[in-house]
C-alpha cells in the first residue's frame, strides 16, 4: 500500500508532505519492497500515527475491571474505531480475586483487524493514598507490596507497563526502590508533599498520573507532588483533556511548563464513552453521565466519557498547536512506557497505524 500526497506528521512534531510505503502493515523505506501497491490519496489530509491510550477503563459500556474478554474486545473495536490502535486497560482498585480475574483476561488476546491493539496494562490502584481516593473504593486500598505486584503480572502474562503509586504510603520508597526497573511507576492519588514525591522521583519513579487531578495543588509555598514533577527533567505527566477535569488555561500553561515532549494526553475513560447519558458503574460506584461528564453520587469526577482522540482535538480547541497535540498522545505515551520502537511514529519498521485526518481534525480513515 502506498500513502501520497499527505501532510506526515513527524518524530518532532511537524508535518512534511511525504509518501509512505507499508507492507504486511508495516512501514517500509520504499516502493521496491512492496507487492501490494495500492494507492491512496491523501491530498488535503494530515496523516497522523494512530493514538496511543495508556490509561483508560473502557468505553461503549463495557469495562476492564468487568473481567470480561468479550467486553474487552468490545472496548478494543470502539477505540479503533475513534483512531486509538494502542491501548493500555486500566484497572480500579479492587479486591485480590477481581485483580486476578481481570488481568487473566488480556493473556493471549488475539487481535484482530478492527480491533486496537492491547500494549499493556495500566494498574490503577491499590496502591493509593485513602487522601486522595477519587473514585476508588477506600476499603480495597492496601499499602504497596512488591509480592502482590508481582503475582498479578504473573496472572496477566507480565503485561502490566504502568502501576500507579502514592509515595507518602508506608512502603513506597522500598517498593520504587525494587520494582522501578521492572515497570513504570507513576505517582499519584496522593496528598504527598514536594520533598516526599522529589525522593520518589529520585529513586525511579518519573511518570504523574492525571496531573492534577487527586493530589495537592501547586502552591507557592507548598508546590507538591506538582512542583517535583516540574522539577524533574525525566519526568512525564498525564492530563485529561476532556473539558471538565482541567481548565483550558491550566492546560496550555502545562504545555509551556513541561514542554513538548513530556506531556501525555490520556481519555482516563469508563464505560460510558461513546455511550448516552445515562448511569454507568465505575470500580463498584455508580456514576452519572451528562453531556460526557461523569461523577460520583457527591459529584466527585469519576473518569472522562470522552476517547483518547475527542481529547486531544479538546486539547487543540484549547490553543495547543496540532503538532503537540498529536506528540502528546502518540511519541509522548508511547515512549513512556516503552512501546516507541514499534509504535507512536510513522518511521520505517514500525507498525503502519495511521489515521488520515482533514485540518478540522475530522476522522476520515484509520488503516
Amino acid at each position: 500500500m502506498i500513502i501520497k500526497n499527505g501532510l506526515v506528521f513527524q518524530e518532532d512534531g511537524t508535518f512534511s508532505r511525504k509518501t509512505i510505503y507499508i507492507k504486511n502493515h508495516k512501514i517500509v523505506e520504499s516502493e521496491s519492497q512492496l507487492d501490494d501497491k495500492t494507492v491512496i490519496d491523501a491530498e488535503g489530509l494530515m496523516v497522523i500515527p494512530g493514538l496511543v491510550d495508556i490509561h483508560s477503563h473502557g468505553a461503549a459500556g463495557c469495562d476492564f475491571s468487568d473481567g470480561d474478554r468479550e467486553g474487552l474486545k468490545t472496548i478494543l473495536k470502539y477505540e479503533k474505531k475513534s483512531g486509538i490502535t494502542s491501548y493500555c486497560p486500566t484497572s480500579m482498585t479492587l479486591p485480590e480475586e477481581q485483580l486476578v480475574r481481570i488481568f487473566e483476561t488480556v493473556q493471549n488476546i488475539e487481535g484482530a483487524p478492527d480491533e486496537a491493539v492491547v500494549r499493556g496494562i495500566n494498574m490503577e490502584g491499590p496502591f493509593l493514598d485513602p487522601a486522595k481516593k477519587g473514585a476508588h473504593v477506600e476499603e480495597w486500598i492496601q499499602k504497596p507490596d512488591v509480592e502482590f505486584m508481582r503475582k498479578l503480572n504473573q496472572y496477566s502474562g507480565n503485561r502490566i507497563k504502568l502501576v500507579t503509586l502514592a509515595p507518602n504510603m508506608e512502603g513506597a520508597m522500598d517498593f520504587i526502590k525494587k520494582m522501578h526497573e521492572e515497570i513504570c511507576i507513576s505517582l499519584g492519588h496522593t496528598a504527598a508533599d514536594y520533598d516526599c514525591a522529589s525522593e520518589a522521583m529520585g529513586l525511579g519513579a518519573h511518570h504523574v498520573t492525571h496531573l492534577y487531578n487527586a493530589m495537592q495543588p501547586l502552591g507557592h509555598r507548598a508546590p507538591g507532588l506538582i512542583g517535583a514533577a516540574i522539577d524533574d527533567p525525566s519526568c512525564m505527566v498525564e492530563l485529561i483533556c476532556d473539558g471538565y477535569h482541567i481548565h483550558p488555561s491550566t492546560i496550555r500553561a502545562t504545555f509551556r511548563l513541561f514542554g513538548p515532549d513530556r506531556v501525555i494526553l490520556i481519555s482516563d475513560s469508563m464505560r460510558a464513552a461513546g455511550m448516552k447519558n445515562g448511569t454507568y458503574e465505575l470500580g463498584g460506584q455508580e456514576v452519572t453521565v451528562k453531556d460526557r461528564k461523569a461523577v460520583l453520587n457527591d459529584g466527585t469526577l469519576a473518569g472522562s466519557a470522552t476517547n483518547l482522540y475527542g481529547c486531544m482535538c479538546k486539547s487543540i480547541e484549547f490553543g495547543i498547536p496540532i503538532g503537540t497535540a498529536v506528540k502528546a498522545a502518540t511519541v509522548n505515551p508511547a515512549k513512556s512506557i516503552g512501546i516507541y520502537e514499534e509504535v507512536g511514529s510513522l518511521e520505517p519498521g514500525k507498525e503502519a497505524d495511521i489515521l488520515l485526518v482533514s485540518d478540522k481534525m475530522e476522522l476520515k480513515k484509520v488503516i
